[in-house]
């Protein structure tokens, strides 16, 4: 009952949204969309798609320092984000690193601020891109000034982390000072916070740091054109605009409380900025629907099978998580 309470606010959005996009289209003619798509267009972005797999875990192995093999970093990532699809609370990224600290000498609170500093990134990246596309978009009023809070909240964020990374040795005595009063926490609270602030060691390291920002933006290129050719299969006066606007639309909406896997989130977020764009909300509903499955199809494969290569399943990794997140 408890996770369930937990889980309440996400199901409540997802349900919301789900019934909403069921009230605004019609089924058949998402249907027909589906089938008219130019799959050429297709193919290629799944290529793309794959690709910008690939990359990623370039991105992440650069934030772990190439501490852990690629091989372990690659299958680790795609076990985290086939996780998040089936997994409630985002208990992939969890299980991306709890994964990689079997695979590899780095501690588990080691491997966590790399994934904070990823997503925080993405965040930055998300507002850039929709910040771009947002002034060519009719009737956005308001979205800009989001966008603009988000990519300042980010910097700050950044900021902060590369100052507890300057100052490793002043944040471990600060936390001392104040758990002196609780022995357990201090003795195992100052151990996972000194492996976090090794994690974040990346900020301080000039070189590693732009390398890593340099494939982030390559992988947020690859994601751009993959974008756009998803929706040219569906929208053939589609444009590289429409791309960066249903990308920055998606990742946004992925930040809202929902089902795992974003379900109702995705489809609202991706559906609707097609909608604003072309005023076509049954062809808008296809193109989301037709990216969650070939989206479920890269990740799964490579997934499922380091899972599979591995020993372990879906639910047996939920309870070894829940574990660890009630630790």
């Amino acid at each position: 009952m408890k996770e369930f309470r937990h889980l309440l606010p996400g199901l409540l959005v997802s349900l919301a949204l789900v019934a909403a996009i069921l009230y605004f289209v019609d089924l058949k003619n998402v249907w027909l969309a589906m089938q008219r798509a130019d799959y050429r267009p297709l193919a290629l972005g799944v290529a793309l798609s794959i690709l910008w797999l690939f990359v990623r875990a370039l991105v992440w192995r650069t934030l772990l320092r190439e501490k852990a093999s690629y091989g372990a970093v690659f299958t680790s990532m795609n076990e985290g984000y086939l996780l998040n699809n089936f997994l409630p609370f985002r208990l992939g990224e969890v299980g991306r690193a709890f994964l990689l600290s079997r695979k590899s000498d780095l501690k588990f609170a080691e491997i966590l601020p790399t994934i904070v500093i990823e997503r925080v990134t993405d965040l930055a990246f998300t507002a850039a891109i929709f910040l771009a596309a947002i002034p060519f978009v009719v009737n956005a009023g308001g979205a800009a000034q989001v966008a603009i809070f988000v990519g300042a909240a980010v910097v700050i964020g950044l900021g902060g982390m590369y100052l507890l990374a300057r100052n490793q040795r002043w944040a471990l005595d600060v936390f001392h000072r104040f758990s002196v009063r609780w022995p357990v926490i201090q003795r195992a609270g100052g151990s996972l916070l000194e492996a976090f602030l090794s994690g974040l060691g990346i900020l301080t390291d000039g070189g590693l740091f732009l390398r890593f920002l340099a494939l982030m933006t390559l992988d947020w290129g690859i994601a751009i054109v993959q974008y756009t050719l998803f929706v040219m299969a569906f929208y053939p006066q589609a444009s590289l605009l429409w791309g960066m606007f249903g990308l920055g639309a998606t990742a946004f909406g992925g930040a809202i409380p929902s089902l795992p896997g974003g379900v109702g989130t995705l489809e609202g977020a991706l559906g609707g900025a097609l909608t604003l764009l072309s005023g076509d909300a049954d062809t808008a509903l296809a193109v989301a629907l037709t990216w969650r499955a070939l989206n479920y199809l890269t990740t799964g494969i490579f997934g499922f099978y380091a899972l599979a290569r591995e020993g372990q399943t879906i639910g047996g990794m939920y309870r070894e998580l829940m574990k660890v997140k009630s630790q």
